[in-house]
């Protein structure tokens, strides 16, 4: 992966992470595979960069985590979006659109 495509990824991760959880509970495997998914294999998160940006979003109370044990499977910890952490991505989401659209401006992708 190139730099600035690690400093772009960088940049989204929390944006995410808080709307995948918008949907609804999810364990870390989970949230890295659905990324995977929905960016088409362009975006990958392994569990060295993708549980450490859980456990900052946690400590922000972004995000709250809890352990689930189910018969026959190990345990998993699953977090949900707290309402800081969608106040949260509301703001993230209004900054990246902004951030788009002046890029798409300058660059005028809306004429290629």
């Amino acid at each position: 992966m190139r730099h600035d495509d690690r400093e772009r990824k960088k940049g989204a991760s929390e944006m995410l992470v808080l709307a995948l959880l918008e949907g609804g509970d999810r364990h870390g495997y989970e949230i890295a595979r659905r990324i995977g998914e929905r960016s088409e294999g362009a975006l990958r998160y392994g569990a060295a960069s993708l549980y450490p940006l859980l456990y900052r979003l946690e400590r922000r109370g972004l995000i709250d985590g809890r352990w689930v044990e189910k018969a026959g499977q190990r345990r998993r910890r699953f977090y949900r979006l707290t309402p800081a952490g969608r106040r949260e991505l509301t703001r993230l989401r209004s900054d990246w659109r902004r951030f788009l659209d002046a890029v798409a401006r300058v660059a005028e992708l809306g004429r290629a």
